[in-house]
This record gives C-alpha cells, structure tokens and sequence, in this order.
C-alpha cells in the first residue's frame, strides 16, 4: 500500500510539537506505561490504523508490555492475562473510541469502573490518550500511511 501523502504532520510540522507534548502529559499522569501502551494499541486496532499498530506492538514489547498480552489485546476479554486496572482501561479505551455505536457513548459502567481503579489525574491521562490516538488513526488512516513507514 502507499500513502496517499505525506503524514499531516509533515506537511504541517508545527502541529507535530503541540501533539507530542499532549501525548507526554497523558504519559505523566500516572498510568503505568503498560496500560498506556495497550490501550493506545487497542484504539489503533478498533480504527484500522496499521501505521499506529505496527507502531503500537513495537512500543509495547520495548515498554515490557508481555508478548501475551500484546497477542490478545483485541480479544481482552476473553483473555485470562490482563488485570481488572488494564480491563477497566481498555473497555474505557473502546467506548470512548467507538462513540456512535450506542445512544450512551460511555456508560456510566464502563466509567464507574474505571475510576475504581484510577484517580481524577490517571482518569485524565487515559481520556487524553485515547483522543491523541485515534487523531493520529484518522490522519494515518485517511492517508494511508503503511505500517512500518517512517515519517
């Protein structure tokens, strides 16, 4: 497959700076890395952005993400190697990615759950990854961007 750009960011440089230090701040909120890495890949699958989940499997081993979980994020459920946190995470990750697919986006379920688990500022840290990376789906999914290419 090729793009059909160059990423956005690219062409656009200065809108690159402002998303990595949102991505930093999510990352400083006090989610372990772990968890952040699995939701960001989680999204990246719901979304089809092969850029973002090549990208995604790659940070995730290098975080120590375990090659087990790696292999099942997409069938989390049904798969005996993640925590109730990482659970509450990613079931906060796919509601708040999969908006239209229910009259109430994010049931108060899914959220009560997470905040047994999380604290305002972590709550917030994982709200803020969620949204960066289903940006960074759109843009490369909308242009195509293939899995392994470099910016």
């Amino acid at each position: 497959m090729d793009a059909r750009m160059q990423n956005p960011v690219t062409v656009i440089p200065e809108a690159l700076s402002p998303l990595l230090a949102v991505a930093e701040a999510a990352r400083s909120g006090g989610v372990p890395q772990e968890t952040m890495e699995l939701v960001h890949l989680r999204v990246s699958q719901i979304n089809g952005c092969s850029y973002c989940v090549d990208g995604g499997i790659k940070s995730a081993r290098k975080a120590g993400v375990a090659d087990d979980k790696v292999c099942t994020v997409a069938a989390w459920r049904e798969a005996s190697y993640f925590s109730d946190e990482e659970r509450a995470a990613l079931a906060l990750a796919e509601a708040a990615t999969r908006l239209a697919d229910r009259p109430d986006p994010v049931p108060d379920a899914v959220w009560d759950a997470a905040a047994d688990h999380f604290d305002a500022r972590q709550l917030a840290a994982l709200v803020l990854m969620v949204g960066l990376t289903n940006l960074f789906n759109r843009l490369n999914a909308t242009t195509r961007q293939p899995a392994g290419a470099g910016w």
